[in-house]
């Protein structure tokens, strides 16, 4: 029974967690005039001190040393940062220049871009299914290219950003709490001195937008954590099969959202690319919880087979009696 609640709050944490960044389009209009670069600089900013709050509160320390005597874990932490940066404050121009639909695009195709970079990065070998999805996904970037007149770079950059963060935060091997700490105290003075830079200038808007201006652009700190928090505690409490699926809820309501709430264009060519990467993910979802049940029957076929067979100990010979002594063997 504890299992099933733990697995049963595992399931809310991850629908919370990808509720959030789904509907975070909504939130990102509401800090205008405050440009996508300001926007991310206190999103950097304000988050450091989230994460310091729940550090302390669950008194994580001791991986700050452990970090700065590794220096290949924190060049490593500072790609990520420098990826999650780039995927941050594109996401924040595409939400506040019309372009949610084709954000969210770049969502959907992540999971390929992901399997793509598994292949030529790491060699790793695809199933036949994967194979298909990932042509079916190239397809669908060329469909939308044509439909565009362009390629569609905002979904290519956000989908490529993503899985380099993904690839290098497998290789630095923390917890999410921990690397988005050390992620944005890499973070911390570039954009802490940008923002002092901008109210120098006169160009800074968390003062001269008014104090609920302000408090909006602190609030990043924790539209940026608490998803972030929510899906660390998933992460441990559900199959990673069901978290992968769960992933996909946060560009169908970011679709949804620009679609009908944005009221962002859909010309059939668009149709046509989505549906494309749509199949691809269903394949990939077909093929992923397939090997998933497959596994498990093996498991539980070897499990079986174990309990079946006795152990059986290795018989040993009885030796008889010790040889007489030749000294003894005398003929009478």
């Amino acid at each position: 029974m504890e299992g099933k609640n733990e697995q049963r709050a595992g399931l809310l944490y991850g629908i919370g967690a990808y509720g959030m960044w789904g509907l975070v389009p909504l939130f990102w209009p509401l800090l205008e005039p405050s440009g996508a670069i300001e926007i991310l600089a206190h999103r950097m900013v304000w988050s450091l001190g989230v994460v310091a709050v729940a550090l302390l509160l669950v008194r994580r320390w001791a991986w700050i040393g452990e970090l700065v005597r590794d220096r290949r874990k924190l060049g490593l932490i500072s790609v990520a940062a420098a990826t999650i940066s780039v995927n941050w404050g594109l996401y924040i121009w595409a939400v506040n220049n019309e372009r949610v639909v084709e954000a969210s695009l770049g969502y959907f195709i992540n999971p390929l871009v992901t399997i793509a970079m598994g292949v030529l990065l790491l060699g790793e070998r695809l199933r036949p299914a994967q194979w298909a999805a990932v042509a079916t996904g190239v397809a669908a970037v060329l469909v939308l290219a044509i439909g565009y007149g362009k390629p569609p770079w905002v979904s290519l950059v956000l989908a490529f950003s993503f899985a380099t963060y993904g690839l290098v935060k497998k290789k630095v091997n923390m917890g999410g709490l921990e690397s988005l700490a050390a992620e944005t105290a890499v973070l911390f003075v570039p954009a802490l001195g940008f923002l002092l830079w901008l109210a120098a200038t006169g160009e800074s808007t968390f003062m001269t937008g008014g104090a609920g201006h302000g408090l909006l652009l602190a609030a990043t700190g924790i539209v940026t954590a608490l998803p972030l928090i929510c899906f660390g505690a998933a992460a441990i409490r559900v199959p990673l099969t069901m978290l992968g699926l769960l992933q996909y809820l946060a560009p169908v309501f970011q679709f949804g959202l620009g679609v009908l709430y944005f009221h962002e264009a859909m010309p059939p060519e668009r149709w046509a690319g989505f549906a494309l990467v749509w199949l691809a993910l269903s394949l990939l979802t077909w093929d992923a919880l397939r090997t998933a049940r497959r596994n498990r029957a093996l498991a539980a076929e070897l499990l079986a087979t174990a309990a079946a067979t006795p152990a059986t100990a290795t018989a040993v010979p009885d030796p008889g009696p010790p040889p007489a002594n030749p000294a003894e063997q005398k003929i009478t």
